[in-house]
């Protein structure tokens, strides 16, 4: 039998609604988020409530979801994803956005289904391979690949490239947690090597022109190359300590675009500098960190896979935004996680982490 918890702190650990570091965590990395989008919004103190109720929102669902077992949410998952693919078809149908179809209108409210795939889709390749033997059959692979290409298409197709690339990187990592062959891993990134001139040719004027950018931003420094250009003078101008708070030349001068959206790390790293930037990415690794715990611990394959990969799924968001503001990566429109402006993002990675929690609250306590 397992000793009754004698400090303080392991009693509330046992105790605890959800689990107290991750909880913790995640409060830490929002505040930081408040913190500088009321910077990079230009003082917007409606911006930031805003953002705050959305939090909030995101909050209350990622408790209800930590109450719902793991096996309830594997039985969901196949309707989840259903569900998805059905939304994704209606955005083909009538959705609207900037030159691409991603927002359904609701009247009340926008949002964009394809943010709704990066959690279905891990959830169903989990439950998929839950009672399967493991590593993967040759077989099994085919089908979770399947699973996996039918959302990313239709994604791409709208077209956003970078988020379906995004929801096949989270169910990519639950193949690869289910215990992929090193060798077949191998093929398959010689295989997608092989495929990048064909990818060149379905791909998009401006989805060209964002990787000919990428390669050489200088070639049109007033145009398709101001954003990362004048990120990287933000990031550069910040130095080791940053010029301090609401201080940010080209973040407060309206230099840098898109500032508390997709370039807000530039904001950060102008005002707070790389010492700022390595603070704020510890905090990332810990939620990484406490997350990969919390799936280790769970005895169950589907719970193990899907708290595991959406902790990775959760850290690959953070490096493409920093690979995208350093200009390292091309610019795909990828936020920072609670750190940037917006409402579907900042809730799906909060209901994701509700399903992270439910693994640790419903896990199998043994001797």
């Amino acid at each position: 039998m397992r000793a009754e918890p004698t400090t303080l702190w392991a009693r509330w650990q046992r105790h605890a609604l959800m689990d107290p570091p991750l909880t913790l965590l995640l409060l830490a990395s929002c505040a930081a988020g408040l913190f500088i989008l009321y910077s990079a919004g230009g003082q917007d103190t409606a911006l930031l409530i805003r953002q705050g109720v959305r939090l909030g929102v995101g909050f209350v669902i990622m408790f209800v979801l930590s109450r719902i077992p793991p096996a309830a949410l594997s039985r969901w998952s196949v309707w989840a994803y259903l569900g998805g693919i059905v939304l994704l078809i209606l955005v083909a149908l009538l959705g609207e956005g900037r030159g691409a179809q991603r927002w359904l209108d609701l009247g009340v409210f926008r949002f964009q289904p394809s943010e709704l795939l990066k959690l279905a889709v891990p959830m169903t390749l989990a439950a998929y391979l839950h009672n399967r033997v493991l590593p993967l059959s040759f077989r099994d692979f085919l089908v979770a690949a399947a699973l996996v290409a039918v959302p990313a298409l239709l994604i791409a197709e709208q077209p956003d490239l970078g988020t379906a690339l995004l929801v096949a990187a989270s169910g990519g990592f639950v193949i690869f947690l289910a215990g992929l062959s090193w060798r077949w891993i191998a093929g398959g990134l010689v295989l997608g090597i092989a495929s990048l001139p064909v990818l060149w040719h379905f791909m998009h004027d401006y989805q060209r022109q964002r990787v000919l950018t990428l390669i050489d931003p200088s070639a049109d420094p007033l145009g398709a190359g101001w954003h990362i250009l004048q990120s990287e003078i933000a990031v550069g101008s910040g130095g080791w300590l940053g010029k301090g708070y609401l201080q940010g030349t080209q973040s407060q001068l309206d230099f840098l675009p898109e500032r508390h959206t997709d370039f807000i790390l530039a904001v950060f790293g102008e005002e707070f500098g790389w010492i700022g930037i390595l603070a704020l990415f510890t905090l990332y690794l810990a939620v990484v960190a406490r997350s990969l715990h919390i799936a280790m611990q769970a005895r169950e394959t589907f719970a193990r896979l899907l708290a595991g990969a959406l902790a990775l799924a959760y850290f690959l968001y953070v490096l493409v935004n920093a690979g995208m503001i350093s200009g390292m990566l091309p610019v795909v429109g990828v936020p920072l996680p609670f750190v940037s402006y917006g409402g579907t993002a900042a809730v799906v990675l909060l209901a994701g982490f509700g399903m992270i929690q439910s693994v640790h609250v419903h896990r199998r306590l043994v001797g």
